[in-house]
């Protein structure tokens, strides 16, 4: 399936990732890319290995016209829900874009409120560039800060589960309790704080 891009100048593209973990922010990216400066190998990060999405990450920051990182952080989340929070991140990713585009390409079934068009695209990441290269930079950010997490609180192993509800979290969380970026509203954090409250 090919993707008919809308007539625009200048398109950024929009991704997210992290609203299924149970710890740290839900990180999006915003990256206009430059039609003369292309880039090979762009797709959704999720089907590159570690060491190539990290090789993307740098040249995206390179060649892109513009790029941005926007994020929402756990109280957020849990004060307006991981949707809404999702959203507002996605606005703050395109709000700190340099370049300012004619048209935004969003991964997924829904747009925020901007002040330019916009665009859902299901399985964007995929089948639009521009898409991919914000799920490259989103990806490699929150999983550069859940290694960082895992050097401070060692015991959770958060470099292995980046902090999504795995087997071995939900053991952690339930032996050691929550740590202030997890998020309080997701159940299994609300269970293991429970837990502790209890002992």
């Amino acid at each position: 399936m090919e993707f008919v891009y809308p007539q625009a100048n200048l398109i950024a593209g929009v991704d997210e990732v992290g609203r299924g973990p149970l710890v740290g922010a839900v990180v999006t990216a915003a990256v206009i890319l430059d039609p003369n400066n292309p880039i090979i190998g762009l797709m959704d990060s999720k089907k590159l290995s570690e060491k190539r999405r990290e090789k993307l990450f740098i040249e995206i920051q390179e060649k892109a016209l513009s790029w941005s990182i926007g994020r929402a952080e756990p109280e957020e989340i849990d004060n307006i829900n991981i949707l809404q929070a999702t959203m507002l991140a996605m606005q703050r990713a395109v709000a700190g874009l340099s370049i300012q585009p004619d048209f935004v390409l969003i991964d997924g079934n829904r747009c925020p409120a901007l002040s330019m068009p916009s665009q859902s695209v299901i399985k964007g990441d995929s089948l639009v560039q521009e898409i991919s290269a914000a799920s490259i930079l989103a990806k490699v950010t929150r999983d550069r800060e859940m290694v960082v997490l895992d050097q401070q609180y060692p015991e959770y192993g958060f470099a292995k589960h980046k902090g999504y509800p795995t087997a071995l979290h939900l053991e952690k969380l339930a032996q050691y309790g929550a740590i202030a970026v997890h998020r309080k509203s997701f159940a299994p954090v609300r269970r293991a704080l429970n837990i502790k409250e209890r002992i």
